[in-house]
């Protein structure tokens, strides 16, 4: 599996497609990664699931 992969995400905040890089290796874990466009906050979560596929999950700061 590797561990770096690029994850297209929707930005809660101004919609835009972005595409961010998740370093699986470190399992599960969640952090903040701001917009690309419009610079807003964007807490991402990441897990590895029992298929060992890594899943993203992402939401605004006022929707944690």
């Amino acid at each position: 599996m590797d561990m770096l992969s690029p994850h297209s995400i929707q930005c809660p905040y101004c919609g835009e497609h972005i595409e961010i890089l998740v370093d699986a290796s470190a399992g599960d874990q969640q952090y903040i990664e701001d917009c690309q466009v419009c610079c807003r906050p964007i807490s991402v979560a990441v897990w590895i699931g029992a298929d060992e596929d890594v899943h993203v999950s992402v939401t605004g700061e006022d929707d944690a």
